[in-house]
């Protein structure tokens, strides 16, 4: 029987220097769509999937992100005296319990593979998730939720994959398929970061990936890839062909927003705003009323 994938690595110890001057004081990962930071999202979409143990991989100047997931007694408090008891669900559902969340510093920024690496003794001898909560993907069924149903079928290891633009893939880890199935493909190459014009095809990896503890192994030897750091990437291209531990690319079923761009992130707050019966009627008003009048003064 194949083992469930119940622990997650959330590397977060980038510096959001693309959202400054705001990450000065904020972690990028707690900043909100609408109401929910980031990191929410990449926690609810985890726990779908049965994701029992939590793993962050933070740096100097996180300690909000710690707190986001501890307890608020006085804000709870407060809650229960003036009877808002819908608020006050709504602030229990992001508290974790004691023993289900880790932290651990990733000193100096080697890389994504490196920041997965840092996790090695909490993950063992286990499969694992990877999940970067820069991706935002909205989906009826939660990706990571997808792909650990796929995973049962399969083992080795899973990435995330979407088709991307041919003028866009220089920015992504891309795929090379040897046998498309659908929602699953079977991968004989990857590339990180293809030069203009080399890309295998137009397949790209995106922030989601279920892998064996082999990948780890790999990641041991430290090898620096793209860019002069140690690309995750590059760990799990090792174990393409292997009978046992091979690799797999899965069309997830939803649509992706790139949290780490400011356009990204303007675009899931607009798409987030429109999918809550609360906000929808109001948003999509206003956003008539903009467009009317820009259209207008042209």
């Amino acid at each position: 029987m194949r083992n469930k994938v119940t622990k997650a690595i959330f590397p977060v110890a980038g510096l959001g220097t693309r959202f400054l001057p705001a990450t000065k004081s904020v972690p990028k990962e707690i900043m909100t769509l609408v109401d929910r930071p980031l990191v929410q999202y990449a926690i609810d979409e985890a726990r779908a999937a049965g994701i029992k143990e939590f793993i962050f991989v933070t740096s100097r100047g996180k300690g909000a992100l710690e707190d986001y997931f501890d307890r608020a007694p006085q804000l709870e408090q407060e809650l229960k005296n003036k009877g808002k008891d819908e608020l006050l669900e709504i602030l229990e559902s992001t508290n974790m319990e004691s023993g289900e969340v880790a932290y651990l510093r990733q000193h100096k920024a080697l890389g994504l593979g490196h920041a997965v690496w840092c996790a090695r003794r909490l993950i063992g001898d286990e499969p694992f998730a990877v999940i970067l909560p820069d991706d935002v993907i909205a989906a009826d069924t939660p990706c990571l939720q997808q792909m650990t149903a796929a995973y049962e079928e399969t083992g080795g290891n899973m990435v995330a994959a979407m088709e991307v633009p041919a003028d866009k893939a220089s920015s992504y880890g891309i795929l090379d398929v040897e046998q498309d199935m659908g929602n699953l493909v079977s991968v004989k190459g990857m590339v990180e970061k293809p030069k203009p014009g080399t890309a295998p095809s137009n397949l790209a990896v995106i922030g989601r990936y279920i892998l064996s503890p082999q990948i780890l192994r790999n990641l041991d030897e430290k090898q620096t890839g793209a860019g002069g750091e140690i690309q995750l990437t590059d760990a799990i291209a090792r174990q393409i062909g292997s009978e046992t531990d091979g690799v797999f690319g899965y069309r997830f079923n939803g649509q992706r927003y790139d949290c780490g761009s400011k356009a990204g992130f303007l675009q899931a707050t607009v798409a987030f705003g429109l999918d809550r019966p609360d906000l929808r009627d109001d948003l999509e008003a206003y956003l008539h009323e903009v467009v009317s009048a820009r259209k207008a003064a042209e």
